[in-house]
């Protein structure tokens, strides 16, 4: 399972004011921001909303203009050094996911910065359940009507192993129980970190990992498409 919520996302301004500095051509630039027109919830301009008629584009809290647009989809698929005013979208988020999912999004580190919950500080502040990890995939296998392997079981029965590891270290203070923990915990426990990274840290992300086997990749190449404008900047054919 992955969960992404407290999504932020700025720096739009300043991204496409400084994407047409090379050129000076600022005085090109068609972009809105930041207008909301109090009725329909959508960005206003001169002539865009009319009273019971409103005829408003998707509403990103910016309204990026045809120009503007189009010099940002050539920049992008010119390749990283062109596209680099990506780097200045900045969305940051909260997202709770398994560590085996953690292990590969570690792999991302330049333009990437995340605090997350401890495992080291925090591990037995709370009882153990099994919705602490991502068990969606985990059956219970029979064949020929006899059981053969409680997948789901194991789980539930480490779950119940970590939690008698958890009592004895409250009750002791006893470093060695605390290793029961830290060394039986699997790589389906759910750790939440709070994620800063910019749109062309996602568009590496998406286009790399929109195939991979994982379904928590598959939600989040997901999640990237509802982005403000990420199909158009960052979405490779």
């Amino acid at each position: 399972m992955i969960k992404i919520e407290n999504v932020d996302i700025y720096g739009w301004e300043a991204t496409i004011r400084g994407m047409r500095n090379p050129k000076n051509s600022w005085d090109k630039s068609d972009s809105y921001f930041g207008y909301d027109c109090n009725s329909c919830g959508k960005i206003e301009k001169e002539g865009f909303c009319e009273p019971k008629k409103h005829n408003c584009s998707e509403y990103y809290g910016i309204e990026i203009g045809p120009n503007d647009l189009n010099l940002m989809k050539t920049l992008s698929n010119a390749g990283t050094d062109h596209g680099k005013f990506l780097r200045m979208i900045t969305v940051t988020m909260d997202i709770t996911a398994p560590l085996y999912w953690w292990k590969q999004m570690d792999q991302y580190r330049i333009g990437v910065t995340t605090n997350s919950c401890s495992t080291m500080h925090k591990i037995h502040s709370k009882e153990f359940t099994i919705d602490d990890f991502s068990h969606e995939h985990l059956t219970t296998y029979s064949h020929d009507g006899e059981l053969c392997r409680d997948f789901l079981g194991t789980l539930e029965d480490l779950v119940d192993e970590l939690n008698i590891a958890r009592e004895l270290f409250l009750e002791t203070k006893d470093k060695v129980y605390w290793w029961q923990m830290i060394q039986l915990l699997p790589t389906s426990y759910n750790q939440k970190r709070t994620v800063q990274v910019n749109y062309q840290v996602l568009k590496a992300m998406y286009n790399a990992r929109k195939n991979h086997k994982l379904d928590e990749w598959h939600a989040f190449c997901d999640w990237c498409l509802t982005l403000p404008y990420f199909k158009d900047l960052c979405v490779m054919e």
